[in-house]
């Protein structure tokens, strides 16, 4: 009998992944052997995903929690499922979804149903993955409406920033110390000083 092992994904760091481990855990997966990335199911270039892959042999077998712990990425959902189970030759089950379990209906009606259902929630999986990324987009769009702001906020212009800008350009101060002043980088000093030309010109 081969090696089993278990994998858990969960999107970002914040995210809990304490219920899945658990169901590991009720299906007997010892702690040393389950992988776990936190990071988008979008693709497979996941750390602890491909240190997985590198260890399994063939009759190994893994579980996870349900298909989209697996991928978000249809096309890929398919090819990973076909290239563990085809080309390496392990069995995959899917806790929440008794119906794909490789180790049950190897027969043609059994692989047939469980392609069938693959296929299926691989869709879904993806589907949920771009309501996601649309309902961001338009959760943004209406912050920026509102005024919310994104990225880091803008430094502020001292009021007596032109004075210093004379200062600097007279050889009162050094830059060192006229951006000091301003508490600003050098970056952010030559674009204030840029836009500072432009409204003193008009």
């Amino acid at each position: 009998m081969g090696k089993i092992y278990g994998y858990v994904r969960v999107s970002s760091m914040e995210q809990n992944e304490d219920r899945q481990l658990f169901a590991m855990e009720k299906a007997g997966v010892a702690a040393g052997n389950i992988f776990m990335d936190k990071q988008s199911g979008k693709d497979f270039r996941r750390s602890d995903y491909e240190r997985m892959v590198s260890k399994l042999q063939k009759g190994d077998l893994i579980y996870i929690m349900s298909i989209d712990r697996l991928g978000r990425n249809y096309a890929e959902i398919q090819n990973q499922w076909r290239m563990l189970t085809k080309e390496i030759g392990i069995d995959i089950c899917v806790l929440d979804m008794p119906l794909l379990d490789t180790r049950n209906g190897k027969d043609l009606m059994g692989t047939f149903i469980a392609d069938l259902v693959l296929q299926i929630l691989s869709f879904v999986a993806e589907n949920e993955r771009e309501n996601i990324r649309k309902r961001q987009e338009q959760g943004i769009a209406a912050a920026k409406k509102r005024g919310v702001r994104f990225g880091r906020p803008e430094t502020l212009v001292p009021n007596n920033f032109g004075e210093i800008v004379k200062k600097w350009e007279n050889g009162q101060i050094k830059f060192g110390e006229a951006i000091q002043e301003c508490n600003m980088s050098q970056t952010t000093f030559y674009r204030r000083l840029r836009e500072y030309r432009i409204d003193v010109k008009t």
